[in-house]
């Protein structure tokens, strides 16, 4: 288990709105919530579970956003995006938790650690966290992530879940 995690909104909403925003807690010890990526939470309406979990969560910290470098700027990303890769590059060892396809790559050429909403299910199930992959995967789609069959078969694969 990594010592520090930066968390994008990605991953918080979908799991906690499947119910497992707990899931997190196993990703580091100390996770981290940078302050574009909670006003994006917020944005989505502040009856949003999402807002009130990050808010509650006595081992999420809400931090100010980092000066975005350069390296990072050059992509492009949105905000959440850009703070939490910024975040883990200025904070050695520390893990990125991101989904965005463009912002993994991005963290990728950085050489910044990463994991996203289905390497967290994935490490859950592997830990007896959670009975099942299935059902995890199962509602992080039904709450908006958009994963494809295929992967849904090779991740399930991968706990002997097939």
């Amino acid at each position: 288990m990594s010592e520090l995690a930066v968390v994008n909104a990605s991953p918080l909403i979908c799991l906690t709105r499947a119910g497992l925003g707990y899931l997190i807690q196993h990703v580091s010890k100390t996770v981290v919530v940078p302050m574009s990526v909670s006003r994006e939470i917020l944005a989505r309406g502040a009856s949003d579970m999402t807002a009130t979990f990050v808010a509650d969560a006595p081992w999420l910290i809400q931090v100010e956003d980092p000066v975005i470098p350069p390296e990072i700027l050059a992509w492009d990303l949105g905000q959440g995006e850009s703070a939490v890769l910024a975040w883990a590059l200025s904070n050695a060892g520390a893990r990125a938790v991101i989904d965005d396809l463009q912002g993994r790559r991005c963290a990728e050429v950085l050489g910044i650690a990463l994991r996203g909403t289905v390497g967290l299910i994935l490490r859950a199930r592997r830990l007896d966290v959670i009975p099942s992959a299935r059902d995890a995967l199962n509602r992080v789609r039904q709450a908006g992530l958009y994963l494809s069959d295929r992967i849904c078969t090779e991740v399930l694969k991968e706990v002997g879940e097939s």
